[in-house]
């Protein structure tokens, strides 16, 4: 790392000295983290109405900044949000239209190596990049997150692990430091929230912002917490079932780490300048204990259970505390917002929209606009094919299996879902169904698999 970020230095000297970048500039500019939790369902915050879990570092959060109402992710699986995050566009327009995962027969994308990253981006604009936590957007070159921007990687490059402990994938180590394989020790959590206060420290003084990316693979299976805050939960909640106290214990165990992280950023003084997003990459898995609110369904579906994720922006001094904004935003606006709040310019097509004047308070509104989900699985419940979602306005699209028929709410008279009106509004569906068609044309046109060799 200390190699790294002298390479980094002396590369942003020389910005300087060619009058690119000015050294007070690069002061002024906000230090940004990104925080997203892995499956972190809609109502598994104490801030989002969960009455049997503690999250107070998280809770501070949202009470000190913007909170999101309705903040949807891109996809509701990991590969295709992380991508939308990573490039601002939707995730099958770069090759990720489904989950990397580590056996070819079952992998759904393939990031595409002519993306543009924000790493890449931030750099241009003076910024130090780190990932730390998991990536699970290539196994291999070209698309490592060294290969793709980031400065420092310090984490699983997979995409989940098989035990928290032992950090394996089908008993291959992943966890990595910038492209080198290590063999370390503790729970992964501790190890990601250790190793982002380890940063943290290791930044100041130096002349350029950092743009850190912590992506924890807390909540996701295997539901492994430490023993000792599993037992704390059930001492605490007596009448809790054991599955959803492991789950409650796992998140709990995050909240601290978070905890952790924002101290450390308050002890060096990079609180006073730093914009903190926190989202998750999908809604919660039900079948494991998730708690989704009163949203229709979980993890893996279109339903807004598996689309709405807890989501809030924290920079004092910029952004109102305990402000709300009840506009729709999704995973890929966070790039166009982190590259303006950062001065960090970019001349490539991107399907995000910029927050800034939400959080600035200078309109309520954005201008109209579709959103659009799309999600390519194997097995036989997907056979390798096409789920999604299209919202306009308040109606709302979906086909939750390439097997079933697509249905058709109005999510401001019926939010939970619960009334498909498909018949009662032929013209809507109609038209709705021919954008989503001219969507998925879109997401056909990129290349999502490398080529499989056939097995002799």
């Amino acid at each position: 790392m200390q190699r790294i970020s002298w390479c980094f230095s002396v590369a942003v000297l020389f910005a300087i000295q060619a009058g690119v970048l000015q050294s007070d500039e690069l002061q002024e500019k906000p230090n940004i983290i990104v925080i997203m939790a892995d499956d972190l369902g809609n109502g598994d915050l104490g801030c989002t109405g969960a009455e049997d879990l503690q999250s107070p570092h998280i809770d501070a959060l949202f009470k000190s900044g913007m909170r999101f109402e309705f903040a949807y992710a891109n996809c509701p699986v990991c590969s295709p949000s992380r991508a939308s995050l990573m490039t601002g566009r939707y995730p099958e327009l770069v090759g990720v239209p489904g989950v990397i995962r580590t056996h070819p027969e079952n992998n759904w994308g393939y990031l595409d190596p002519e993306s543009v990253l924000l790493p890449r981006v931030m750099k241009t604009a003076g910024y130090h990049t780190a990932l730390i936590g998991k990536w699970h957007l290539g196994l291999e070159a070209p698309n490592r997150p060294v290969d793709r921007g980031f400065d420092l990687f310090h984490g699983f490059l997979a995409d989940m692990m098989d035990d928290y402990y032992q950090h394996r994938r089908h008993n291959i180590e992943y966890m990595y430091l910038n492209n080198q394989v290590i063999d370390v020790k503790g729970h992964a959590t501790d190890l990601f929230t250790d190793w982002s206060c380890d940063y943290l420290k290791s930044r100041v003084g130096k002349p350029s912002p950092f743009f850190l990316c912590l992506t924890y693979n807390a909540p996701h299976t295997p539901i492994q917490p430490p023993r000792d805050w599993y037992q704390k939960v059930k001492q605490r909640e007596s009448a809790m079932s054991d599955k959803r106290a492991k789950l409650v214990a796992l998140i709990e165990h995050m909240d601290s780490g978070i905890g952790r992280v924002m101290t450390t950023l308050r002890e060096t003084g990079f609180d006073r300048n730093t914009l903190v997003i926190f989202t998750s990459d999908n809604g919660g898995q039900l079948n494991v204990g998730a708690n989704n609110g009163e949203l229709r369904d979980g993890k893996q579906s279109m339903y807004e259970g598996g689309l709405r994720v807890p989501t809030c922006f924290v920079w004092p001094g910029k952004i109102n505390a305990n402000s709300r904004s009840t506009e729709r935003m999704i995973t890929m606006d966070l790039f166009p917002t982190v590259c303006e709040i950062a001065g960090a310019k970019f001349g490539h097509p991107i399907d995000g929209v910029s927050l800034l004047p939400l959080l600035k308070k200078e309109t309520e509104s954005l201008a109209k606009r579709d959103l659009f989900f799309h999600r390519r699985e194997g097995g036989l419940r997907y056979g390798g094919l096409i789920a999604n979602a299209m919202i306009r306005g308040d109606w709302k699209l979906l086909q939750n299996s390439p097997f079933e028929a697509q249905e058709l709410y109005h999510l401001s008279a019926d939010p939970l879902e619960t009334r498909d009106q498909k018949m009662a509004n032929k013209n809507k569906y109609q038209e709705m169904a021919k954008e989503l068609r001219v969507q998925v044309q879109r997401g056909g046109s990129v290349r999502w698999q490398k080529p499989i060799e056939k097995q002799k």
